[in-house]
């Protein structure tokens, strides 16, 4: 099975246009992505790189997120142990960069992309974003905030990757005499 680069285009963009709207995502918010084009390209993760996938899937989600001023952060593989790239003026006051510049190889393909298009790429150990996309399995849920929720997307796959998208919201507490604000629930507030 193959896919031309302007169908996984075309996929990517779909998927962070229905994920941006399940989670209300708005200007300043961060949406993670983990992308592996080995996967994208039916290859076993990790095995196949291939830049032009990874700029295709780059140029898809940025269409959508870029004109709502949603920030993108594309995790490393695993040789980076799962670093993030990010623009600098998406982080919080204080938070720490790590000096690394993802290649192909030692950061993946999709990190590369972003970090070689971003206006003011840093790398991060961690971040805490809103929501996410996991694009061939390469396991987002480390870099989202507490509590994520999964969300189905009509987007079940980008090339040959299974596509898994997930929101967050805040934490209830307080228990069973607690009111909670549905707005910042999504509206799953337990009954």
């Amino acid at each position: 099975m193959s896919f031309t680069y302007d169908e996984i285009r075309q996929q990517a963009a779909m998927a962070a246009g229905e994920i941006v709207e399940a989670a209300k995502l708005k200007a300043g918010d961060i949406l993670v992505v983990g992308a592996s084009s080995s996967e994208v390209k039916g290859e076993h993760i990790g095995k196949a790189s291939d830049i032009n996938a990874a700029e295709a899937i780059y140029e898809g989600i940025m269409s959508i997120i870029e004109p709502k001023g949603i920030y993108l952060a594309a995790q490393c593989c695993e040789h980076l142990n799962r670093a993030v790239i990010v623009e600098k003026e998406a982080l919080l006051p204080g938070t720490e960069i790590v000096n690394v510049v993802p290649q192909p190889k030692a950061g993946g393909s999709f990190a590369t992309t972003m970090y070689k298009n971003a206006r003011c790429p840093v790398a991060v150990e961690e971040i805490k974003a809103d929501a996410g996309i996991d694009i061939g399995d390469t396991l987002i849920g480390m870099q989202l905030k507490k509590v994520a929720v999964p969300v189905r997307i009509s987007v079940k796959s980008i090339g040959a990757a299974h596509v898994v998208c997930a929101r967050t919201r805040p934490k209830f507490i307080g228990g069973s005499r607690a009111v909670y604000d549905e707005k910042l629930s999504g509206g799953d507030i337990p009954r």
